[in-house]
């Protein structure tokens, strides 16, 4: 499985996760999108209707009904409901188990110490299994740059 680790420094997550979801979308995959808390998957919910004047991100969350026939899940814990193919990682949440994906993207504040560190310990997890680990830092044009 390959394992992207991005290092946001230059743009908040509202605004560099919607992109990504969409090229993930555009492969044919379902995406879940796990965060760590009630409050952050709501506000991802919200931003995801409204990211972009011309567009949205179709999806759902696993409050309600239905979540495995969305093409995306907003999910607080473990479960893959809608078949994803596809996991983000998002405030520090902790994956359960990622068998079963494609990939694995763990998004992280730079600005933040508590999801420094979890994205590392995450980096050495994910090394230790074997899996295929890069890392990627925005630049100041807010551009994804592959550091290792």
């Amino acid at each position: 499985m390959e394992v992207l680790f991005y290092h946001l420094t230059e743009s908040t997550l509202e605004e560099a996760l919607p992109p990504l979801v969409e090229k993930s979308l555009e492969r044919g995959w379902r995406v879940a999108v796990q965060t760590a808390s009630e409050e952050r998957r709501d506000a991802l919910d919200a931003s995801l209707w409204t990211f972009r004047d011309d567009s949205f991100v179709p999806h759902g969350t696993d409050r309600e009904p239905y979540a495995a026939e969305q093409p995306v899940i907003i999910t607080t814990g473990p479960a893959n409901p809608n078949g994803a193919m596809i996991r983000f990682l998002v405030d520090g949440a902790e994956p359960a188990s990622l068998d079963g994906y494609e990939r694995a993207v763990f998004m992280f504040d730079g600005h933040d110490t508590a999801q420094l560190e979890a994205a590392r310990n995450q980096w050495k997890v994910m090394k230790a299994a074997g899996h295929n680990v890069t890392y990627w830092q925005q630049g100041p044009d807010r551009r994804w740059q592959k550091k290792a």
